[in-house]
C-alpha cells in the first residue's frame, strides 16, 4: 500500500504542484484523478449572499467560464461548475472544505469561510499544469481571531488605490485586520469635519529630514502632505469588507498629536504654537488632560466610530512623555482630584475615560502595551509591542491580546544583509525568525492563552517612500505570519514553507507585487576556539548549493562549494552566495573578519543583554566581526536599563598594547554611547595592574570612524572585568528624549 500511494502521489505532483497554498492548509488529502479546468463553466450558489463572491475567483485560470451569466443561484449541483453552499455545521475558526472532484469543485462553509476557501481555490488555479489540478479534499479552519498588518500611513502617504492593493494581499493569505495607523506627529491624515484643520493644518509638515540626518538635521526642503477624505474612508472599508478583512483605525492619544496640537494649540498643556514634526521620534508635548482635550476627543471618535465599523478603535497610548503633565497645573490638580498616585496613573485616568466612551458606542478600546501603565483600563485590549511582558501582564488579568512584539513582528526591520537591502529603521527580523514565531508567550498559563487573540505584522514608514518599497519590507515576511495564524503549529515546517515559497513569488510576479529575496541570503555563525576562529556558513534553502570565496571577489558557479565549517587563520573577508541550479540567487554574503587576541577568550559573570538584541549571544562581542551600519541585533548585543558587565579570562597571558571596544552610535533608534567605561586589567596571578575609567566626553572624543572607542593598555595581561554604564536620559531635542537610552557593543578586540 504505501508503495501505491508513493506513485499515486507522484503522477499527480505531473498535474500540480502538491500542498503549494500559503497559509498551508489544516488538511490535504489527494484523490486519484485530476479535474480539468476546461469544463468549468459556470458557479452555482446556494445563498444569494454568496452572489458576489463571483468577482473573487480568478476566472482567468479557468479556459472556457465566462463572468457574464455564468452565476446561479440554484441548491442543485450539476456537473461542471463551482459550488458555494453554507454548512452552519462548520463552527471552527472560518473553517470551510473544499472539494475538487473530477467533473466539478464543492466548496462549503460559513459566510465568511467561503472567501478563504476560493483564496485557496485560486491558489491551486494558478499552479494548474496543462488546465488540470489534481483532484483532492482541502478542510482547513484558521489558528487565531486577530490575523492582522499594520500600515503607517502618517511618516509616509499612501493613495487609496494602493490601500486597496495591500488589503488584496491581505485577502490572498486569509489575514482578516488591516490596522490603519491614521495619526500621529508628523501628519493627521483622516477628514474629520467638526474640526477641519486637523487636515487643513495637521496634514502638511514643511519637510522631512533626510535618511538619519537627526543631528545636525538636514531636510529636503519639500512640504509633504496628504489626507483621506471621509468617502475614501468608506470606499476602502467596503473594499475590505467584501474580502472578509475588518479595518481598524488608530489616533494616536495622548501621545503622538503633535499634528492635533498644530491644528488646534489649545489642546496642550502649554498652548504654545506647533507644527508637525519634520523628523522622528518622540515628543515631550501631548494632549492635556482638561475637559476641552476629552470633548475634542469624544466628537472626533463620533466621526471616527461612523466611518469605521470594527469592533476595536485603537487609540495609540504608547511614548508619551510625562514632562508637561509635571508642569501642567491643570493636570497637577487632576492628580489631587481623582486621589491619583503620579503621572503614570494619570494616563490611565485619560485612556479609562476614552474607555468608558467607546464603550458607550458599543465599542471596544485597544491599545500599545504602554496603557498598561498606571493600571488598565476595565475593558481595554493590548496590544504587545515592547516584547511579550505586556501581553502576558494583560492575558494574565483576563484582558484581550494582539501580539506584535518588535523582535518578531516588526517588517520595518532589516530581513537580509544590511549592505544589500534598502535603508530602515534598523534591527534584524528575518523570514525565518518571522515563521518561528509563537504568539503564545510560553510563560502564559495555559487557562489565559484564550485571552491571546493572535498577532500582526507592523510596517511604520520613517525610512519607507514608496508603495514598491512597502511591499518589499512586506513580502515575504506577511507570507510566513500569515501561517503563523492560520496554520496549526503542528503543520508548521520553516523548510516546507520555503519549498511552497519559491513558487509562491510566481503567483506574486503575476500581482506585480514586489518582495525581498532575502530568504536566500547566506547566513553565517562564527565561534573563537583556542585554536582560532571558525565560519560555519548555511542557508534554508534545500536542493541548493553555497559557494564561497576567501579572497574577496564575488562568487560564481565555479567557485569552491562550502562542505564543512571553515577556519579563519588570519583577518579576512569571505564572500558566498547561494546557487539553485547554477543560478546565483539572494544577496552576496561579504564578511570582514579581524583575528585579534581576544578570540577564544571566555567570558562570564556579565549582566545579560536585552533579550531582544542577544541573537548572537555574549561571545558576539569576541567574534572577529565589528558590526555594520546599517546595524543589525546579530552583529551587535544590546543593553537597556542596566549595565554591560563582564569578565574576560584569556587563554593565556598576552602582551596588550590597545582595547578596541565596538560601541554604535545610532540617535535615532535611541542607542548613544555609554556614559562611562571602567577597564580593570588582571595578571596571571589574578593581581590588579591596572584601572582605567573613561567617562561620556572623553569617549565621544576617542569615538572613531570605526564606531570604535581605542584604550591604550601597554600590559601583559591575563584576565580584563569590563564594564560600561549607558547614558541615563536622552538629550532633549533627540529621539526618546528623556528616556532611558540603549547601549549597544558588538566587539571587544585587543591587540
Amino acid at each position: 500500500m504505501k508503495k501505491i500511494a508513493i506513485l499515486l502521489f507522484f503522477s499527480i505532483a505531473k498535474i500540480v504542484i502538491a500542498q503549494t497554498i500559503i497559509p498551508k492548509p489544516v488538511s490535504i488529502v489527494l484523490q486519484k484523478d485530476s479535474l480539468s479546468l476546461q469544463n468549468i463553466t459556470q458557479i452555482i450558489v446556494s445563498d444569494s449572499i454568496l452572489l458576489s463572491y463571483n468577482e473573487f475567483i480568478d476566472s482567468s485560470l479557468l479556459p472556457n467560464y465566462s463572468a457574464t451569466n455564468s452565476i446561479v443561484f440554484d441548491t442543485a449541483l450539476p456537473l461542471s461548475t463551482i459550488s458555494l453552499k453554507i454548512n452552519s455545521a462548520l463552527t471552527q475558526q472560518d473553517e470551510y472544505v473544499l472539494r475538487i472532484n473530477k467533473e466539478s469543485i464543492e466548496i462549503e462553509g460559513t459566510q465568511k469561510s467561503i472567501f478563504y476557501a476560493i483564496m485557496s481555490l485560486n491558489q491551486l488555479l494558478f499552479y494548474a499544469k496543462n488546465d488540470k489540478v489534481a483532484c483532492q479534499i482541502i478542510h482547513d479552519y484558521a489558528a487565531f481571531t486577530w490575523r492582522g498588518m499594520h500600515l503607517d500611513v502618517v511618516r509616509h502617504f499612501f493613495p487609496v488605490s494602493f490601500i486597496k492593493k495591500y488589503i488584496d494581499i491581505l485577502a490572498l493569505h486569509k489575514m482578516n485586520t488591516f490596522h490603519w495607523h491614521l495619526t500621529d506627529d508628523q501628519g493627521w491624515r483622516i477628514e474629520i469635519k467638526k474640526y477641519p484643520k486637523l487636515t487643513q493644518i495637521g496634514s502638511t509638515r514643511s519637510e522631512t529630514m533626510l535618511e538619519k540626518h537627526f543631528d545636525p538635521f538636514q531636510g529636503d526642503h519639500t512640504p509633504y502632505g496628504g489626507f483621506y477624505t471621509q468617502e475614501e474612508i468608506k470606499e476602502v472599508v467596503s473594499y475590505a469588507e467584501k474580502r472578509q478583512i475588518v479595518v481598524v483605525p488608530e489616533i494616536e492619544m495622548p501621545g503622538h498629536s503633535i499634528a492635533a496640537l498644530s491644528a488646534y494649540p489649545y489642546l496642550s498643556c502649554t498652548k504654545s504654537n506647533f507644527t508637525p514634526r519634520t523628523s522622528w521620534g518622540v515628543s515631550d508635548d501631548i494632549f492635556c488632560t482638561n475637559d476641552s482635550v476629552f470633548h475634542f476627543i469624544y466628537d472626533v471618535l463620533d466621526e471616527v466610530i461612523a466611518l469605521f465599523p470594527s469592533s476595536y478603535i485603537h487609540i495609540g497610548g504608547d511614548e508619551a512623555p510625562k514632562i508637561r503633565w509635571k508642569q501642567c497645573k491643570v493636570c497637577q490638580q487632576n492628580i489631587k482630584n481623582h486621589n491619583l498616585k503620579d503621572e503614570h496613573e494619570l494616563q490611565s485616568f485619560f485612556i479609562s475615560k476614552i474607555d468608558s466612551f467607546l464603550n458607550t458606542k458599543q465599542r471596544k478600546l485597544i491599545g500599545w502595551d504602554e496603557i498598561l501603565e498606571g493600571g488598565l483600563a476595565q475593558h481595554a485590549a493590548v496590544m504587545s509591542w515592547r516584547g511579550e511582558q505586556g501581553g502576558i501582564q494583560a492575558a494574565t488579568t483576563n484582558h484581550a491580546v494582539v501580539m506584535c512584539p518588535g523582535s518578531h513582528c516588526y517588517f520595518d526591520h532589516y530581513q537580509g544583509n544590511q549592505k544589500t537591502e534598502p535603508l530602515a529603521i534598523g534591527g534584524y527580523t528575518t523570514l525565518k525568525k518571522v515563521y518561528d514565531y509563537n504568539p503564545i508567550p510560553k510563560d502564559l498559563p495555559q487557562d489565559k492563552e484564550k485571552y491571546i487573540l493572535g498577532a500582526q505584522g507592523n510596517v511604520w514608514t520613517e525610512y519607507i517612500q514608496t508603495q514598491e518599497h512597502v511591499m518589499y519590507m512586506a513580502m515575504p515576511r506577511l507570507c510566513a505570519l500569515s501561517e503563523v495564524l492560520w496554520s496549526p503549529k503542528s503543520n508548521r515546517n520553516y523548510s516546507n514553507f520555503t519549498e511552497r515559497l519559491i513558487p509562491h513569488f510566481e503567483l506574486l510576479n503575476k500581482k506585480n507585487i514586489r518582495y525581498a529575496n532575502a530568504m536566500f541570503d547566506v547566513q553565517s555563525y562564527t565561534k573563537g576556539k583556542k585554536t582560532g576562529l571558525f565560519v560555519e556558513l548555511l542557508n534554508d534553502i534545500k536542493n541548493s548549493e553555497i559557494r564561497f570565496t576567501a579572497d574577496s571577489t564575488i562568487p560564481t558557479s565555479t567557485s569552491k562549494i562550502y562542505t564543512n565549517v571553515l577556519p579563519i587563520q588570519k583577518s579576512s573577508t569571505i564572500k558566498a552566495q547561494t546557487f539553485i541550479k547554477h543560478q546565483p540567487k539572494g544577496a552576496v554574503f561579504s564578511q570582514d573578519y579581524f583575528i585579534h587576541k581576544a578570540i577564544g577568550a571566555k567570558i562570564e559573570n556579565y549582566i545579560a543583554p536585552s533579550e531582544s538584541y542577544n541573537q548572537g549571544g555574549i561571545y558576539t562581542l569576541t567574534d572577529g566581526i565589528v558590526g555594520n551600519v546599517p546595524w543589525t541585533s546579530k552583529e551587535w548585543l544590546g543593553w537597556y536599563e542596566s549595565d554591560m558587565s563582564l569578565t574576560m579570562h584569556l587563554n593565556e597571558t598576552k602582551d596588550i598594547f590597545q582595547m578596541q571596544c565596538a560601541f554604535l552610535k545610532a540617535a535615532e533608534s535611541w542607542i548613544h554611547l555609554p556614559e562611562e567605561v571602567e577597564v580593570r586589567f588582571y595578571n596571571e596571578k589574578d593581581e590588579l595592574i591596572n584601572t582605567k575609567i573613561i567617562h561620556a566626553k572623553e569617549i565621544e572624543r576617542q569615538y572613531d570612524e570605526n564606531k570604535s572607542l581605542w584604550i591604550d593598555v601597554n600590559l601583559k595581561i591575563k584576565k580584563i572585568n569590563f564594564r560600561a554604564k549607558p547614558l541615563n536620559k536622552i538629550p532633549a531635542g533627540m529621539p526618546g528624549s528623556g528616556l532611558s537610552a540603549w547601549l549597544f557593543c558588538s566587539e571587544i578586540a585587543l591587540l
